[in-house]
């Protein structure tokens, strides 16, 4: 089950720590920013669940925070921290805001008041499935679909061994490859005496992804050595 993921904004770095300690403890990941320009760096490249902003920053303040996240359509929770308690400052706070805590506070009220807002939160949408691949000259090999894909998209069927030995020139590209070290990383075990297996392998394999086949450009024979892949192609 994924993490629910915390940023807790505040310009103490030792209340900072002390509140990702717990919550670590708590099962949560936590992320720490000291002030509005450190979480927006934070906010380039993660989407935290929900925000712990402190409102009392020198700089810009955790309100003009909350209504600039806000304005940009920001859908994380946001809990406010701040140490003024008067009703004036918890009516802002809570104008967009999803709760409001003041300190000092006992950090199990904190994770109360997280897990109250996680609840009330829309599913977050899901994250696009990121294609595992890898490329061989003007193909492309889908390591979870174990298929082999050419320039033009279509499927080119191999065998599994085949492909196994294309994943094992894809993942060592421009090394040269002895037939016993290829038969070794692909197959996993070690080439007998006399077994001609992986040549044969690599001739039906050029047949499928070379131009021309009798002069290889993707999978080239290194005489006396073994086998190269080129990925320049």
């Amino acid at each position: 089950m994924r993490q629910p993921q915390i940023l807790v904004v505040d310009d103490e770095a030792g209340l900072r720590a002390m509140i990702e300690d717990y919550l670590t403890l708590q099962g949560f990941a936590v992320l720490q920013a000291g002030n509005g320009a450190a979480l927006d760096r934070v906010l380039a490249t993660t989407r935290p669940d929900v925000i712990v902003l402190d409102v009392n920053m020198p700089g810009e303040d955790g309100l003009t925070i909350l209504s600039r996240l806000r304005a940009t359509g920001h859908r994380a929770g946001i809990v406010m921290l701040t140490a003024n308690a008067d009703e004036a400052s918890r009516l802002a706070g809570l104008t967009n805001a999803d709760d409001y805590i003041v300190k000092p506070f006992e950090l199990r009220e904190l994770v109360a008041r997280l897990r109250a807002v996680l609840r009330r939160l829309p599913p977050r949408p899901a994250e696009p499935r990121r294609e595992n691949t890898l490329a061989l000259g003007p193909c492309r090999l889908d390591l979870d679909g174990r298929q082999l894909f050419g320039a033009d998209g279509l499927e080119i069927e191999v065998s599994a061994m085949e492909f196994d030995l294309l994943e094992t020139f894809a993942r060592h590209p421009r090394q040269i490859l002895s037939r016993e070290r290829l038969c070794e990383l692909a197959h996993g075990r070690s080439l007998g005496a006399g077994d001609r297996s992986v040549d044969i392998r690599i001739t039906r394999l050029r047949r499928k992804i070379e131009a021309d086949p009798a002069r290889p450009a993707i999978l080239l024979t290194m005489r006396g050595e073994g086998y190269l892949f080129d990925p320049a192609v």
